[in-house]
């Protein structure tokens, strides 16, 4: 069954706290994870950049998904957020899951 899955960064953990709560709350989303610690590299107004950010993941349903960046949209921190959504295929169980809380 399909799902989705959104990913952003952020600079800091308490800003990825506060995304994985709204994406809940508005039942955008079944399940966040934060990841810590990653070192990104990019390319920002001409110059290389490097920082450090928390991986932010969130599995939804794909009728949620745009919804869900929307809403990661007018709360992210950035200027200029990374909101990827991946679309994959899940186990039925877990995609029913994620179905029945979005």
């Amino acid at each position: 069954m399909k799902i989705a899955i959104l990913l952003t960064t952020t600079p800091k953990k308490p800003e990825a706290v506060r995304l994985a709560h709204a994406a809940l709350h508005a039942k955008a989303a079944a399940c966040v994870q934060i990841l810590p610690s990653l070192e990104s590299h990019y390319l920002w107004k001409g110059k290389r950049e490097k920082s450090r950010e928390f991986l932010v993941l969130a599995k939804t349903s794909p009728r949620k998904a745009a919804t869900l960046e929307k809403l990661w949209s007018r709360l992210h921190p950035y200027d200029c957020p990374e909101l990827v959504t991946l679309s994959g295929r899940a186990a039925s169980a877990y995609a029913r899951w994620i179905r029945l809380s979005t």
